[in-house]
């Protein structure tokens, strides 16, 4: 690992310095120069108790209080007692720990300066009859901008065109385009999936409903629970006992070397060691199985989780429109239906036709080349396809080109979409595209129960009976829907209450309340940079059961750190007494305690091997 801030450095250059400390002042005393090798050991001790103290001072103004002040009385005492040899071990020791908890810590997630970067800088304006590319921050309301096929909304306004098809799941979720009228409001953050069409700007860049969302998750991102280190939680109790032991040591025996014995025994390295090491392996066991956890304190919170917060679009279902039945009419087969709907609509970039392309090649149908084609934007596509007459599009647009009745509102169900085709001005069939569940879904809410999660809920920007019906006998606690960015984040605050919530979700639109969250979780594979930027885990492969390994690793990984925890605090002690009676000096202390440092590392490494039964058990629900 290179180091990639100020801190990291430190932490390269202390730990560099300690252990070179230790081994030329070894050299030294080896070469039978004693003093040399004291002033050696001293030089390597007083770097990194310097360092010590000031993380100590900064560490008390912010109210917090750590193990490390036991770490910084034994080097002390050590010093002042002239036990160098002590001293540079436990700095040794001291700086390996707290390197290796910035390893597992790494850097919870980047600047959101990068959300904003993947928005555009410009947009094209009308200008005294002609289109000007100028710079967001320079519109006003009131200006009149040309959106092109495939831009995104620079700002909030309204449309000053007859019609246009929108794609707005970056902001309420919804994966089907949407079609605005003219006059109707027009956010910031959709992309244009039709026409190009004009803009009546209606706010600046920095006021529009894009902009709020960047502050919605800087602002979530600030009010998040800070979790301390998990050793720091036993840090008041084994100060206070190493302290006290230290003391009656000195008290009952005038020997201030037992004192410092006691000191050196009670370093508290197998916390500062075992739980790092412990986290940096289920980290890395996570990552196996696709599942990225930027760092220590996520993991821990991860093991905490109890409640679990979904978002539909993207996450709960596939987030792409898939065919769920083919109606046929008039001797066409399913196969003909498809066909021609496929062969015609390579000529639009509709996301429905792209869709019913997409199922064509999974079909393995061979295509033809449209001889003549007309797309009447958001509507469909007329044609010719092998000297036919070919009509693809909305049931009521297909049922205006031959003049028929539109398919009744019985054919249609919530969340979904019916594309018609006629063939020589007669229906041939009817397709009935919808967002689909993900496969195994309701084996994936059964294991997140079994590993601990107590409460599952749906929070999701589309209408009540689009979720209603996607989420229909599916094992969950609560259905919120036609939530709002900043209403998706006042959810996981008020779900706190239950105790650690975790949030999945993809778009834009998830950002602020995965920023809010406990611990967020994004879709990595597809899913909107903002989301993975403002998440706490990445899922690298678009699977939700992805997510099973990464809490079982998460608690388990947490487990064997506590069991590492108790470990060394019980050796800990019993060295202790065994310095207080006199039985260890300082530097058999030191060494002891470095026996006691293996023996919990190599038992936190059994982070590394744990193989977690989720994933058997959920890909046998999918089956």
């Amino acid at each position: 690992m290179q180091p990639d801030k100020p801190d990291d450095r430190a932490k390269w250059l202390l730990l560099g310095l300690a252990g070179l400390g230790l081994t030329a002042g070894v050299g030294m005393w080896l070469l039978g120069r004693a003093d040399i090798a004291r002033l050696v050991w001293i030089a390597g001790t007083l770097p990194v108790l310097v360092a010590l103290y000031v993380e100590i001072v900064r560490s008390l103004m912010r109210g917090e209080f750590g193990l490390d002040i036991v770490a910084a009385l034994s080097m002390t005492a050590a010093l002042i007692f002239d036990e160098t040899l002590a001293a540079a071990v436990v700095a040794l020791m001291y700086s390996g720990g707290t390197f290796l908890e910035s390893f597992a810590e790494g850097r919870a997630r980047r600047d959101m300066e990068e959300l904003l970067s993947k928005v555009p800088r410009t947009a094209v304006r009308h200008e005294d009859g002609q289109l000007v590319e100028v710079l967001l921050d320079v519109l006003e309301p009131g200006d009149l901008l040309l959106i092109r096929q495939g831009d995104v909304v620079p700002v909030d306004g309204t449309l000053a065109g007859s019609g246009a098809m929108l794609d707005q799941s970056a902001l309420t979720g919804e994966s089907m385009p949407v079609r605005i009228a003219t006059n109707e409001p027009v956010m910031s953050g959709s992309t244009n999936a039709g026409e190009a069409f004009d803009l009546l700007a209606t706010h600046r860049a920095a006021e529009s409903t894009y902009a709020g969302i960047v502050r919605l998750v800087e602002e979530a991102q600030k009010s998040k629970a800070p979790i301390s280190r998990m050793a720091d939680r036993y840090s008041v109790i084994f100060l206070f006992l190493t302290v006290g032991i230290a003391t009656a040591a000195w008290w009952f025996t005038g020997d201030p070397i037992r004192a410092v014995a006691v000191l050196v025994v009670a370093t508290p390295c197998p916390l500062i060691l075992a739980v790092p090491v412990a986290l940096v392996a289920g980290l890395s066991r996570a990552a196996r199985f696709g599942v990225l956890i930027k760092g220590g304190r996520p993991l821990e919170a991860l093991a905490r989780v109890k409640t679990l917060i979904l978002d539909k679009t993207g996450t709960l279902t596939d987030g792409r429109p898939g065919i769920i039945s083919i109606e046929t009419a008039n001797g066409f087969s399913e196969d003909d239906v498809l066909r021609f709907a496929a062969s015609l609509d390579q000529v639009s970039k509709h996301p429905i036709a792209q869709a019913i392309l997409a199922a064509a090649a999974e079909a393995g149908q061979r295509l033809a080349v449209p001889q003549s084609s007309a797309e009447t934007p958001g509507e469909g596509v007329n044609g010719v396809i092998d000297g036919r007459k070919v009509c693809v599009g909305g049931a009521d647009f297909v049922a205006r080109q031959i003049g028929s009745d539109p398919a009744p509102d019985s054919a249609r169900s919530a969340g979904s979409v019916l594309v018609a085709v006629s063939v020589d001005g007669r229906l041939a069939g009817r397709i009935l595209m919808a967002d689909a569940l993900r496969p195994g879904t309701a084996g994936f809410l059964k294991t997140a129960r079994s590993l601990g999660v107590e409460r599952i809920l749906l929070a999701t920007g589309d209408r009540q009976a689009v979720a209603a019906a996607v989420t229909e006998g599916l094992d969950l606690d609560a259905v919120r829907s036609e939530l709002t960015p900043d209403q998706k984040v006042l959810l996981v605050l008020t779900e706190r209450k239950n105790g650690a919530v975790l949030m999945v979700g993809d778009g834009v639109n998830d950002a602020p309340a995965l920023a809010a969250a406990d611990v967020g979780v994004a879709m990595g594979a597809r899913g909107a940079a903002a989301s993975a930027e403002a998440a706490d885990v990445v899922l690298l492969v678009d699977h939700l059961d992805r997510l099973l390994p990464g809490l079982e690793i998460a608690r388990k990984s947490v487990a064997i750190a506590m069991q590492s925890v108790f470990i060394g605090i019980g050796l800990s002690v019993a060295g202790m007494i065994a310095a207080a009676l006199g039985y260890l000096t300082p530097v058999e202390g030191a060494l002891l305690q470095e026996a006691i440092d293996v023996a919990v590392i190599l038992n936190a490494l059994r982070a590394l091997r744990i193989n977690p039964r989720s994933v058997a058990s959920s890909a046998a629900a999918a089956a």
